[in-house]
């Protein structure tokens, strides 16, 4: 059972679920819409389902909010402002905290960007995928690579000091010269944070059913190896698995996650991680996927649960050793609420293998560790 003598923080995630398109490779919960997005009646449970969970989480601090989707960008401004605004009033939050949204690179959105600047959003995450028009059309992607390169120079003009790129390599029929084509031209246009994804095939898409040629592992080892290089020669730090970022430009928000940290959930599918001294417990949670049932059961979740000990001690490393830094032995007791000594015997093993070094206290991946990270997780199971 976990005794927390510190909670770990505690950060924000909104979900906005709705898209113009679903993308083949797209697992996440999100929902075309046939004629107009329902916008008030969604943010108006938005602020119900924030004032239902505030006993939860009473008097602690807010780091950070994410706003995701779905295709977040494609609300109002004035939306996202009077969300932002009741987020300020309601909570405690740090005042110049980082406030990240997804925007689609789409001429559509990018005529809002400067009003989601002084709405209060100030790191702007722009899935742009890739660069080549081809790829882009066999991802299912609405905008072009012209509209790519406008959209970050268009949120540069907008206010925007903190931009992350969102990438993908591994591409069907990519090669490697063209995957790292997508990374210098992200390179070029000089983001503060570039998220860096192989292409996954996950289940529940259009691509799982009509599966489509992709390059083979060592091709795409070749791509990884080679854009690894790239980022680095340009001084983007790899800090976790697939975020590169310029110096003091980690996205706070993902660290969180990365570190067992607390989050809120608000919005359709969204979960939620909730540490309590009071009762001893982490509670995790889910709302209903349905944007329809969620904004007609507000009052609601889908599921929730409260973590074990193996379910903790896993999770906490399923997460921190993504992280280039690993973690130190008292973040894993504050943020689990666990003593070390439960996970002592296996990381003197894993430590013995070659999988994991340590520090100073820290714990972290070694370079072997690192490529069969999963592996190493595992011994954590």
């Amino acid at each position: 059972m976990p005794e927390f003598t510190i909670l770990p923080p505690l950060a924000l995630y909104i979900h906005l679920p709705w898209c113009t398109k679903k993308c083949p490779y797209c697992d996440f919960n999100s929902h075309t819409y046939s004629q107009s997005l329902p916008e008030k009646q969604y943010l108006d449970a938005l602020i119900s389902d924030l004032e239902i969970q505030l006993p939860s989480i009473w008097g602690r601090r807010i780091i950070s909010v994410f706003i995701g989707g779905g295709t977040p960008s494609l609300f109002s401004a004035e939306s996202i402002h009077t969300l932002i605004s009741t987020i300020r009033s309601h909570l405690n939050c740090l005042p110049a905290m980082e406030i990240t949204m997804e925007a689609n690179p789409g001429s559509v959105e990018q005529g809002k960007f400067t009003d989601f600047f002084a709405a209060g959003v100030n790191r702007l995450s722009i899935g742009v995928q890739s660069f080549n028009d081809q790829k882009l059309q066999a991802l299912g992607r609405i905008h072009n690579a012209g509209e790519a390169y406008k959209a970050v120079d268009v949120a540069r003009n907008a206010g925007f000091e903190n931009i992350n790129i969102d990438l993908m390599f591994a591409l069907p029929e990519q090669t490697v010269e063209q995957g790292l084509d997508d990374l210098q031209q992200a390179i070029k246009l000089s983001p503060e944070h570039i998220s860096w994804y192989q292409l996954t095939i996950e289940p529940n898409t259009l691509f799982y059913n009509h599966p489509p040629h992709t390059p083979n592992d060592d091709e795409s080892w070749e791509m990884q190896k080679q854009g690894q290089q790239l980022l680095h020669n340009a001084g983007y730090l790899q800090y976790e698995i697939s975020a590169y970022a310029q110096k003091n430009r980690k996205c706070e928000h993902n660290i969180n996650y990365w570190q067992f940290g607390d989050y809120l959930a608000l919005g359709a599918g969204a979960h939620g991680k909730i540490s309590r001294s009071d009762t001893a417990e982490i509670n995790r949670y889910w709302q209903i996927r349905q944007p329809a049932a969620y904004m007609q059961n507000i009052d609601k979740t889908s599921g929730h649960e409260i973590l074990q000990t193996e379910q903790i001690i896993f999770e906490f490393m399923l997460n921190a050793l993504r992280l280039k830094q690993g973690f130190e032995i008292p973040l894993f007791e504050q943020h689990t609420g666990l003593k070390a000594d439960i996970i002592s015997e296996r990381c003197e093993q894993a430590i013995k293998d070659g999988m994991l070094l340590t520090h100073n206290n820290q714990y972290y991946a070694s370079e072997h560790g690192y490529l069969f990270l999963n592996d190493l997780i595992n011994r954590f199971s």
